[in-house]
Parts: structure tokens; sequence; C-alpha cells
């Protein structure tokens, strides 16, 4: 079976039809269009603003699981310290309990002074539009994540993959950074079986208020 008819099949499955698929995808190209040409001054400076804040690369770029599994580099703009990973990395190996893990942490020493208020405004994520210009990401859908929790995922956790990660999502404008990575993956999940193209639009209106109050993200 080749990728395009098994991708309409797993869609089929999933209870999304073609014309709605396809109307998500002209949206997010509209969309990551018009803001990576009418932005683009906005770029230049927060790269300025990162050189002169702390040493290393203005980009971030990580390796994340993507749809059906396949890993893909994600692109933002850096807000931590050099060494982030490799220090969120221990972390994970100490926990325990995956389910009530918090990735957020309110002073972070990590975060570097311009990484605050990126995180806070979402300015970080902006690079992501040239994820959803390549096809990798869309505007709406389950946040991307690293393959040291993917491989902990049970069976049904796994259908979050089923569909393309994206800038903003569910959980994203139902608690933001607040929620433990279980109430994550029940919202990702409730989205992947109830998605649509209006809950999209809906999502997309609600971010705008989420990112405006600065709630729940550090």
């Amino acid at each position: 079976m080749s990728e395009r008819s098994a991708t309409a099949s797993e869609s089929k499955e999933l209870g999304y039809s073609r014309w709605q698929l396809a109307l998500k995808r002209l949206l997010d190209l509209f969309v990551a269009t018009i803001l990576i040409v009418c932005i683009s001054p906005l770029w230049l400076f927060i790269v300025l603003w990162i050189r002169l804040d702390s040493p290393g690369s203005a980009i971030f770029t990580q390796t994340r699981v993507g749809l059906r599994g396949k890993p893909y580099t994600i692109y933002k703009f850096r807000t931590m310290i050099q060494n982030a990973d490799a220090l969120m990395k221990e972390r994970l190996e100490k926990v325990s309990d995956l389910e009530n893990f918090v990735f957020q942490e309110k002073d972070d020493p990590r975060v570097t002074r311009s990484g605050k208020f990126l995180r806070k405004t979402s300015l970080d994520e902006l690079p992501q539009l040239l994820n959803i210009f390549i096809g990798n990401m869309s505007l709406v859908g389950p946040r991307p994540e690293v393959s040291d929790i993917v491989k902990h995922y049970t069976e049904e956790q796994r259908i979050r993959l089923d569909v393309l990660p994206g800038v903003t999502g569910w959980a994203q404008v139902n608690g933001r950074g607040e929620l433990t990575l279980g109430e994550t993956l029940a919202y990702d999940l409730e989205y992947v079986r109830r998605w649509s193209f209006w809950l999209d639009l809906r999502i997309l209106w609600k971010t705008f208020s989420v990112v405006f109050s600065g709630k729940g993200a550090y």
C-alpha cells in the first residue's frame, strides 16, 4: 500500500474527510506564508536579542516525533541555556511517575532572560511556521513530543501520532504548561477523536486569548 493510500485509509478510520484535511492544509499554508512574510522584521529583532542576551545560536533545533511516529526537526527560538537538553534528559531519567510529570517550571534556571518573555508570549514558537510550510507540522494539533516520552506511550496514547503535531492545540488552550503529562495526553486524544476543521478554528481563536493572558507559560 502506498503512503498516500495508507494516509487516506487511516484518515477514514478516524472519521476525517478528504475535503476537511485539504482545507486544513490550505489554511496552514495560507497563514504560515502570510506570517513568514509579514513579521520577518520581528524575527530579525528576536534573533539579535537572543544573541546579545546569551551565548549560542538564536535558533533551537531538536528531533521530535511527528505523524505516525516519524522523526523530524523542529525549529524554535532558543529560550534556554545551551545544555538545557542534557539537563532535561537527566531530569526525565529520575522521574518514576510520567503521568503526573509537569514539563514547565515557574522558576526554571535553564531559561534565559529573553527566553522568559519569548515563552510567555509564545513568540519562541514562530520558527515553527517553517515546519508548517514544509508540511511536518500544522497550525493546530498535539504538541510534538520527544522520543524519550513517546517510548513510554501506551497503545491508546499512540493515537495522538495519527495526526500532524501542531503549534497550538486542545491541551494548550486548556491549561498550557500547567498540565501534567497525563492531562495533556488526555486532551490530545480527545482532540484526535473529535477533530474537525471547525474545531481547529475554535482552538485558534482561543489561542489568542490564552497567549494574551500569559497564563500557564513559564
